[in-house]
């Protein structure tokens, strides 16, 4: 079976090693652009948030490439997302596509329902098949991850603009084309030794920032305008909080067994938000608040317009900015979002950072709140 699935960031690369392995041919779809994001809001109903509409596009663009059925994570909870598969089947047939979804429901849903359509997924392999691409799969998904987490280091001190990107770029193409775990792990290795050997500037001053938000919006660098690559270049070292490996591992194997490292966030939040309030609203509070106690100069929260998790995580946030006396950059994209727009807002809030760092105003003090708190929001361009 032709089968393709949402392009969010770097994850095509194992899903086409584990589509392939299971024996199915795995239809990529064409890198997010503005074409892509034309046929979702074309298709989808306006006050759906930016990543249903984006997949909506994907979907199409896979169709073009003969793509016979869609991979689709499900969900539970508040978030809209949990209707995302269904939404978009009614969608695609209402325009004439023949695309079937395969949603993939999770464990905390029902262990059977997941089960089950992991086996419709297999029909065909052998045990030996499956686990060979699982494995496969997997070892892409870390290997992705720790290129990306080291190319967000690196990038601050390049001494060439943009060659941190083209060495990440080459390192993942070395990940994508590997065949065994083995070469997987041969290409991580280049691929690290590759970054790691670039021209740097190490005395160059450094700002310390982290990303927070929605999973799709901080990983896909379309919709977040390449946020990671901008500020970078910027000469800052970004402290993303959200990989796809980890959100498999805490969200998916051990959401039944009650991950630790959740556990840890939740509690970190509770002084501001105490309950679950769908998709990660409740981990974007904990990360912040991780973030500052770390001594970040800065914290970047990224959502959807609309996406109601993270609205509510925005509107506590400002408690935490209060506490720690840490900036706090909010970004709500839409389809209307403009790059030079969000450029303009990340250009002031560096400029604001560092005037606060040559000033020595970051200084951790939660027992008396400071009044000169400064936070920036933006809000979709119009």
């Amino acid at each position: 079976m032709k089968i393709t699935f949402p392009h969010m960031g770097t994850a095509y690369i194992p899903f086409r090693a584990l589509l392939s392995g299971l024996g199915h041919e795995a239809i990529v779809p064409p890198m997010c652009t503005q074409r892509t994001l034309s046929l979702g809001t074309r298709n989808a109903p306006e006050s759906a948030c930016l990543p249903l509409k984006i997949n909506i596009g994907n979907y199409l663009e896979a169709a073009e490439k003969d793509a016979e059925a869609v991979l689709m994570a499900g969900g539970i909870g508040p978030c809209r997302f949990g209707f995302y598969g269904n939404v978009q089947q009614e969608i695609l047939r209402d325009i004439g596509s023949d695309l079937q979804m395969l949603i993939l429901e999770p464990p905390a849903s029902g262990w059977q329902d997941l089960l089950e359509k992991l086996g419709q997924l297999a029909k065909g392999a052998s045990r030996t098949q499956i686990v060979r691409a699982l494995r496969l799969a997997w070892a892409k998904f870390v290997a992705c991850d720790r290129l990306e987490r080291l190319s967000l280091r690196v990038r601050a001190y390049e001494r060439q603009r943009a060659s941190t990107t083209k060495a990440l770029e080459q390192a993942l193409a070395g990940v994508d084309v590997a065949s065994t775990v083995t070469e997987v792990t041969l290409a991580l290795k280049e691929g690290i030794t590759r970054l790691n050997s670039l021209p740097q500037e190490p005395d160059r001053p450094i700002l310390q920032v982290g990303v927070v938000g929605e999973i799709y919006t901080v990983l896909e660098p379309f919709v977040n305008f390449r946020l990671e690559e901008q500020l970078g270049e910027m000469g800052v070292v970004i402290h993303r909080e959200i990989w796809f490996s980890e959100w498999i591992i805490h969200h998916i194997i051990l959401s039944s067994l009650r991950s630790r490292r959740i556990a840890r966030l939740r509690n970190l939040a509770a002084p501001y938000l105490n309950h679950f309030v769908g998709g990660h609203g409740l981990e974007s509070v904990g990360h912040t608040v991780q973030l500052a106690q770390a001594g970040v100069d800065g914290v970047i929260h990224i959502l959807p317009f609309t996406c109601m998790p993270e609205i509510v995580a925005q509107s506590v946030l400002p408690l935490v900015s209060q506490d720690y006396q840490l900036p706090i950059l909010t970004i709500v994209v839409d389809e209307h979002s403009a790059a030079a727009g969000v450029r303009t807002r990340l250009e002031a809030f560096i400029d604001l950072l560092s005037s606060r760092r040559q000033e020595g105003r970051r200084k951790l003090s939660r027992d008396k709140p400071v009044s000169d708190l400064v936070l920036a929001e933006v809000t979709p361009d119009q």
